[in-house]
């Protein structure tokens, strides 16, 4: 609640979140969908360490980076800092700003006070008890997170400090101490996460954790619907099921997806606790109905697909061991839909008897697709062939980032996929790019600068350049760069983008470090960029939308020139009981525009082409213009290009930042609300009327009807029109 009372006071901007378990992951997750922006610390190589297995981990890395947050592993959290509030973070590698931080880094029992006791703890004060929950001291019962109880698979020694176990293993202690026989059998570690857009859940052991106990371990991991595809809010589980080979038995789960992963979870758990075999879920006869599930339940599905590994009737790589380089040297066989992987060969699966000459017999496959059951059904077929080196990528182009070297030219879909990321094609190149990184109006740390620079030295040729919206573009990447790039971008707080049917990045002039600017430009288009860039930045529009924010009327970033512009105010306020209508007036004199005037014995200043710029206030002797007041006017539908339009400011100058904030949204609602696919905000507010568009935004039935709008599926095609 604490945390939650700083965050709605609008004083918290940035978070660091230190620990990368289930507790930090979920608090980043809500902080995140705030608004806030978040790092996330971690020490460990990955995130859920011990929990999750390495790929899984990744795999939500990637997830947790996609919505916005920033993943920083191996560094250690050495010191918080700030006098009276938090400033920042430091670790061996950096210092990380931030007004708020979340340490959940793990727990130790508070078991301090029994040093003396005798009773046996071990190095971290975990108090080691039997099955009936009893410590070494007679008559003393010890219970949750203070205790070591067994890992039921293995009967070694587990901690697990759980809500769940926790008050099992109290019900046992409450039972065991009134004379009842009855023991508590262990834990299987089980736990569920939410996470932003995926859920994932995990039981007994992981597959480094079965080797280490002395399995002889064989993985799979599959995708499956978790409802029939033709059902309302229909999406999949990512499973990963280990098991022993030699008895088949069931010793972990892993899901993932953006569905119930719990009820996946919870068979698997039932399957362990009474030691089912892959083979006890052949028949197993779980409830279906489209609402719920397919008719062969997803965890049956992938027992399936580990029973055909375990018994040799799928040969396969996993994505550990596409991870750690087995499957280099391989020929990657594309049966993915559309022919999606750069630089492979591709294999139509209802040409294959035709095209089959393509094909080396003596050459090894690895056969991809989307999710990996295509790619089974593939290997059947080439093994009636008498194809005998051929091994299926488990998860397919869903699960891995699948990449292969070549001089290849990039597909027209590739290219457009990644110019959404902020990734524009060379064309004088086969497959380089020059990358979009996102600086906040122009304005980045020295720190942000050396880690871009860096970038361009591993990832790009080395060379920088600046575009006319004030992002740097890293060039010359080849693309199988771009991910790693992307990825290493992230780990230093940065991002790219900027392109696409969207609010694009703002731009700001220099503002009050300028001699004529009235207001703080990169305070207001940092919020400015927090709120529509970040916040709105899965919102699709008609067309771009372009923002910028300028301190004066000199519009060095052109505000009047973009789809919106703001521009910062000064309205002289005219006294006219001090003017003595001089014959030679000092604020007619400092007029830049020549809109003061002396008529008539008095000063005039024509409210209409006034353009507020301030010059003139202080200048009278006699104070007849000593007053203003500050504010903000906005302009709407301007646009620069191949069809110029001059943007038209609304009638009001505004004198609240907020205001001014809840305009600019207004607008980017209206015209994803009532512009059409392909045009610009300027043909929307020409076709419905600047009169109308203005009426909308200076009330509120647009913000009345966000929800609605925003949730609306819109047809957008973007693109450079005008």
């Amino acid at each position: 609640m604490a945390i939650r009372n700083e965050v709605r006071s609008g004083s918290v901007k940035k978070a660091v979140v230190i620990g990368g378990g289930f507790i930090g992951l979920e608090a980043a997750e809500n902080l995140r969908a705030a608004g806030v922006s978040v790092t996330v610390i971690e020490a460990e190589n990955q995130l859920f360490k011990g929990i999750f297995d390495y790929e899984i981990a990744g795999y939500l890395k990637k997830q947790l980076i996609k919505s916005g947050i920033r993943i920083v592993n191996n560094e250690k959290a050495e010191r918080i800092n700030g006098d009276g509030s938090v400033s920042s973070v430091t670790t061996a590698n950096g210092t990380y700003p931030c007004e708020l931080v979340v340490l959940s880094a793990g727990v130790r029992p508070n078991t301090a006070f029994l040093a003396e006791s005798g009773i046996t703890m071990d190095n971290r004060g975990r108090i080691l008890v039997d099955s009936k929950l009893r410590t070494n001291l007679a008559d003393v019962y010890a219970a949750g997170d203070c205790v070591i109880v067994k890992n039921r698979i293995t009967g070694g020694a587990q901690y697990s400090p759980m809500g769940s176990s926790a008050n099992m293993e109290g019900r046992v202690l409450a039972r065991a101490m009134t004379g009842a026989d009855c023991e508590y059998p262990g834990v299987l570690g089980t736990g569920v996460v939410k996470l932003p857009g995926i859920n994932a859940g995990r039981c007994g052991l992981t597959e480094t954790g079965a080797v280490e106990a002395g399995y002889e371990v064989e993985t799979a991991l599959s995708i499956a619907d978790d409802k029939p595809s033709y059902y309302t809010g229909a999406s999949s589980f990512i499973t990963k099921l280990i098991a022993d080979k030699k008895t088949g038995k069931l010793l972990g789960a892993q899901v993932l997806g953006s569905g119930n992963v719990d009820k996946m979870i919870d068979v698997a758990v039932t399957a362990i606790s009474m030691g089912a075999a892959l083979r006890d879920f052949d028949s197993l006869d779980l409830a279906y109905a489209p609402p719920f599930s397919t008719a062969i339940h997803p965890m049956v599905q992938a027992a399936y697909v580990l029973e055909n590994k375990i018994d040799g009737k799928m040969k396969s790589i996993t994505p550990s061991e596409y991870l750690s380089g087995k499957a280099d040297g391989f020929t990657v066989l594309d049966v993915t839909a559309g022919f999606t992987i750069r630089g492979a060969v591709t294999m139509d699966f209802a040409a294959l008897d035709k095209d089959i000459d393509k094909l080396n017999k003596n050459d090894t496959y690895l056969i991809v697709c989307n999710r990996g059951k295509k790619a089974y059904l593939m290997q059947n077929r080439l093994a009636a062939l008498g194809f005998t080196n051929t091994y299926v990528l488990e998860g397919g182009i869903t699960f891995n980032d699948v990449r292969v070297k070549c001089a290849a030219s990039v597909s027209p879909e590739e290219i457009k996929r990644v110019k959404g990321l902020g990734f524009l094609h060379d064309k004088n190149t086969a497959d380089c790019f020059n990358g979009r990184v996102i600086t906040r109006n122009g304005k980045i740390t020295a720190e942000e600068s050396r880690a871009i620079s860096e970038a361009a030295e591993r990832f790009g040729s080395g060379e920088i350049a600046m575009t006319s919206r004030l992002t740097i573009e890293i060039q010359g990447i080849p693309f199988d760069n771009i991910e790693p790039l992307r990825e290493f971008l992230n780990n230093a707080g940065l991002e790219t983008g900027g392109t696409g049917s969207k609010v694009r990045p703002v731009v700001s002039c220099k503002g009050t470090t300028c001699q004529y600017g009235l207001i703080d430009t990169f305070a207001l288009s940092e919020e400015i960029h927090e709120r529509f860039y970040e916040g709105y930045h899965d919102v699709l529009l008609p067309h771009k939308f372009k923002i910028a924010v300028g301190g004066c009327p000199n519009n060095c970033v052109k505000p009047d020139l973009n789809d919106l512009g703001i521009i910062g105010q000064r309205v002289p306020v005219v006294d006219l009981d001090k003017c003595r209508g001089c014959k030679v007036c000092q604020v007619e004199k400092a007029c830049p525009i020549h809109v003061a005037k002396v008529e008539d014995g008095k000063l005039v200043i024509d409210p209409g082409t006034c353009n507020h710029c301030g010059r003139c206030v202080g200048k009278c002797p006699f104070h007849a213009v000593s007053g203003e007041t500050n504010g903000y006017r906005v302009f709407i539908g301007g646009r620069w290009g191949k069809r110029v339009a001059q943007g038209r400011p609304l009638s009001r100058v505004f004198t609240d930042r907020e205001e001014v904030l809840s305009v600019v949204e207004k607008a980017i609602l209206l015209f994803r609300e009532q512009g059409i696919a392909g045009e610009r905000f300027a043909d929307t507010i020409a076709r419905i009327g600047f009169e109308n568009v203005e009426e909308q935004l200076l009330s509120d039935g647009l913000l009345e009807r966000k929800n609605e709008n925003l949730s609306a599926v819109k047809h957008t095609k973007g693109g450079a029109t005008c």
